[in-house]
């Protein structure tokens, strides 16, 4: 089996290279890879795909600067929904499966339940609609694909909400941290681990073709994000300036940005488990795991 990856160098695209790594030949490109990994140039991207022609697409490129995205809205559906149109195209043409992953922007994050695949969209920023028009185009195109929305990705590799509150947690006397969006911090090992898990199955049973919400387990706000791992640090005895009750919840009103937040991030995922028999862990875990190894990485540099 034949897999191309897009976007190798991405926090979900670093740790796809580890687990599709033992599924078949892996070919793994970034923007600045020949043939062309570049999403901005449709052209190359199509004729990358002829020349591969891979069995498996995997698509973890787009763009992802939210607030950017509101004046550069033509890059931003380049990346998110022109270049993924390619790609449904092309592995429609030699019956290739396509990865690719969303977002929960496409909602518009009212009320307080976990979203369904099924439920009404209604993207509040250039991010979001951009992100589902992608989604739109490559169900449009018929090809064989699996769309995972998911939300709050973080990594050990690069930077993250957490090593950034780690940083500020160890400089100032006081925190001012937003608690009215809510969702789960997610992990991008865990997004690439699942993923290599589906294709495997996918292999097996082309009928799971479709779109699945895939995040981790329970929900928190930034305020309990940032809260907890403040805490495992101070646990870790780490050195910590700010005290617990110097966290402060405040609005996302007190952080104006150029593009909307949703404040309900939550998702449902009863399909991806019951469709792939997994259980997904709780957020906690994923988070725990990455504090440590950047821990315990500063420690040893």
């Amino acid at each position: 089996m034949k897999i191309l990856l897009l976007g190798k160098n991405g926090q979900v695209g670093w740790e796809l290279q580890r687990s599709l790594a033992p599924l078949g030949e892996l070919i793994a490109l970034d923007r600045n890879s020949v043939p062309f990994g570049d999403l901005t140039n449709l052209d190359a991207l199509a004729e990358t795909i002829r020349v591969i022609q891979p069995d498996i697409i995997v698509n973890a490129a787009a763009h992802t600067a939210v607030d950017k995205a509101e004046s550069e809205s033509e890059l931003a559906r380049t990346l998110n929904a022109l270049a993924p149109a390619v790609l449904a195209s092309e592995a429609k043409r030699i019956n290739a499966w396509l990865i690719h992953y969303s977002t929960d922007y496409v909602f518009d994050g009212r009320g307080d339940k976990p979203w369904l695949e099924t439920d009404v969209t209604g993207p509040l920023s250039v991010y979001g609609a951009t992100k589902l028009e992608g989604e739109k185009l490559i169900q449009q195109s018929g090809c064989k694909h699996l769309i995972f929305r998911t939300s709050w990705v973080y990594g050990a590799r690069g930077g993250n909400f957490a090593k950034t509150m780690l940083r500020l947690a160890q400089e100032r006397d006081s925190l001012n941290i937003i608690n009215d969006q809510i969702g789960a911090p997610t992990g991008a090992d865990l997004l690439a681990d699942v993923t290599a898990h589906a294709i495997r199955a996918a292999q097996q049973q082309a009928d799971v073709s479709g779109l699945y919400h895939l995040v981790a387990g329970g929900e928190t706000s930034w305020h309990g994000y940032a809260s907890y791992v403040i805490d495992l640090a101070r646990r870790a005895e780490i050195q910590i300036k700010v005290t617990p009750e110097a966290i402060k919840p405040v609005p996302t009103s007190d952080f104006p940005t150029p593009a909307k937040r949703p404040h309900n991030s939550r998702m449902d995922t009863t399909k991806l488990q019951q469709s792939f028999d997994l259980k997904l862990p709780q957020w906690q875990a994923g988070v725990a795991r990455m504090l440590s190894e950047v821990l315990q990485r500063d420690i040893q540099t």
